[in-house]
């Protein structure tokens, strides 16, 4: 069977019986966020979490960043050195991942896959040659990794008609590009980080809830009506409806005048007291912890200030987004047929780590007989010039071969001294003249 997206589908055979990974503990879904939560009623709503600022800060602030770094197409001219360059059977689908989809839309897309299931699913659209055109992001609730029982790998998909898929099918893995991470319990499935941070999102989420009730009614404790009067329970409930419709919710603040020998005593501890602030930027920074996120980049504490900004993102590309970023480069080359080794692709990292404009200008300036003008005017920014393509150094500066035969040639002269020039010939008439001025300066007469 021939699929819209240029892919022929063939049934496996009996002899390649298809079983879907066993989802364990955290596999597939959030079940628990630790052993026994359960049966304690500790209970991790994926939905919940996902709602939580930190977590939703975290999520969105890696995503965003990640997809702002442009794809390049670079080419191995040697030396370890890449050189950005073009091809007709990749630039236009890293330029255009789909349909529907622009780069920065496609690898959000991508990165908030991982990061909220663990998985990414990318499904391959080929044209007549069998080139990638097409790249779509899949739902990953809507696929499943199956082993064959040789070894082999396959996806089921599910139906997708945004992706072109008008019934359920199963894949080999050479058409699907699976970007997966924190595989503690299958090589194939991946693990969100909310498996380890959803307990903490939950808390902040409780939090958040029980000092909106709180502030709701007033910001006032509650507390109990005593008196020492015996009261049947008729009469209790009719004290407490009245308490509850006249001075509870909206009317609370109002003035109570209360007889009998009733008394009231507050038993709710204050807001302060219940260090609801503390406690909730503790559940953030757990949040934080998990996903390597510094806690100053979504707004927790104050921003750093014994280092530089350039400092600061490499210290946050370094710990968060490195290993994102250098999977979805190796998952493209392989998705693409790329080898890695003579071209590839590579994520344009200049604007995430981009410096202060006092520390880009003096870099430029310091890249002088490393880098061409017009390389160095692109660092900050501004267009090249005529002769820009040359690199230039001080007339003053020689190569260490040329200072190394000038200091042998050197050492040669002084151990070689050359031979002292012989003397000139006289004529004979110049003979004869000297001869006469020698005579005349001993006899004492005039020259």
């Amino acid at each position: 069977m021939r699929l819209p997206f240029g892919l022929e589908i063939r049934r496996p055979t009996a002899e390649k019986s298809l079983s879907p990974v066993a989802p364990r503990r955290g596999g597939w879904t959030i079940l628990e966020s630790f052993a026994g939560a359960w049966q304690r009623n500790v209970e991790v709503k994926y939905d919940s979490v996902l709602s939580n600022h930190a977590d939703f800060a975290c999520r969105t602030l890696i995503a965003s960043d990640i997809s702002k770094l442009r794809p390049k197409l670079v080419k191995h001219i040697g030396n370890d050195v890449w050189e950005e360059t073009t091809n007709p059977a990749y630039s236009p689908v890293l330029r255009k991942p789909n349909h529907f989809q622009n780069r920065i839309q496609f690898f959000e897309a991508w990165v908030l896959s991982k990061l909220q299931k663990g998985n990414t699913y990318v499904l391959k659209q080929r044209d007549g040659r069998g080139v990638v055109k097409r790249l779509y992001v899949l739902d990953p609730d809507l696929v499943t990794p199956l082993v064959a029982s040789n070894g082999e790998v396959f996806y089921q998909l599910n139906t997708d008609s945004l992706s072109g898929l008008p019934e359920q099918i199963i894949v080999p893995a050479r058409e699907i590009i699976h970007d997966r991470f924190n595989c503690f319990f299958h090589p194939l499935v991946g693990l969100s980080p909310i498996f380890a941070g959803g307990l903490a999102a939950m808390q902040g989420l409780a939090i958040q809830d029980s000092s909106t009730i709180f502030f709701q009614n007033g910001a006032q404790p509650g507390g109990v009506l005593s008196s020492e009067l015996e009261l049947d329970d008729k009469d209790a409930e009719e004290l407490k409806a009245y308490f509850n419709e006249q001075f509870g919710g909206k009317n609370r603040g109002k003035i109570a005048v209360v007889g009998g020998g009733l008394s009231y005593h507050p038993i709710m501890a204050k807001a302060v007291d219940s260090q609801l602030i503390d406690q909730l930027k503790w559940s953030a920074e757990v949040v934080c912890s998990v996903y390597h996120v510094p806690p100053y980049k979504i707004g927790l504490g104050s921003i750093p200030t014994h280092t530089n900004v350039q400092a600061l993102n490499i210290e946050y590309y370094s710990s968060c987004l490195q290993s994102l970023i250098e999977a979805i480069e190796l998952c493209l080359d392989e998705g693409l047929g790329m080898d890695g080794v003579t071209i590839g692709t590579e994520f344009d990292t200049d604007a995430l780590l981009r410096m202060d404009t006092a520390t880009q200008y003096e870099v430029a300036a310091k890249a002088k007989g490393i880098k061409t003008l017009n390389e160095q005017r692109r660092m900050i920014g501004v267009g090249t010039v005529d002769g820009g393509s040359t690199i230039y150094m001080q007339q003053q500066d020689h190569s260490l071969a040329a200072i190394a035969a000038r200091d042998q040639q050197l050492i040669s002269d002084a151990n070689n001294p050359p031979a002292p020039p012989p003397e000139p010939e006289i004529e004979e008439e110049d003979k004869g003249l000297l001869m006469r001025a020698a005579l005349r300066k001993e006899l004492g007469l005039a020259a």
